[in-house]
């Protein structure tokens, strides 16, 4: 099967400017930030450089354990290390692809070491529903 459109880059779909925290800030402050951006990813910055990722269930799972403190235990302490970044110019199937065989929910756009994006799941989604819409209809 031959496409006669190219595959579109994770940019267009990407969400800019994502919401980052600094690796010193509390697990409580975290908490907030995602209830009050209605998001579920939130890249970690230490230095201005990406250190992590952290995701509501590191938040609800950390939260839920006996002895832990929101309001001491720093974002660092449960964020993922294990980060999987991508440009934004990386073509969408081949980052979705990646995202489906790692169960990942989030990818982190960079750009000359600069974190410029996000791009979930839902994002994923968004992509699919206006893909099939504007390919099913023309």
């Amino acid at each position: 099967m031959t496409m006669n459109k190219s595959v579109p880059t994770v940019m267009k779909f990407m969400t800019v400017m994502p919401h980052s925290i600094g690796s010193d800030q509390t697990i409580e402050t975290a908490h907030k930030m995602m209830s009050e951006n209605k998001i579920r990813h939130l890249p970690v910055m230490k230095g201005g450089q990406i250190s992590g990722v952290i995701s509501d269930r590191d938040l609800k799972l950390a939260m839920s354990i006996r002895g832990v403190e929101s309001s001491k235990t720093t974002v660092d302490e449960i964020a993922s290390s294990e980060v999987f970044l991508v440009k934004p110019e990386s073509k969408l199937d081949d980052v979705s692809k990646m995202m489906a065989e790692k169960k990942i929910g989030s990818v982190l756009v960079v750009d000359n070491h600069r974190l410029v994006g996000i791009f979930t799941t839902t994002d994923a989604l968004k992509a699919l529903n206006e893909l099939l819409h504007s390919r099913l209809t023309h």
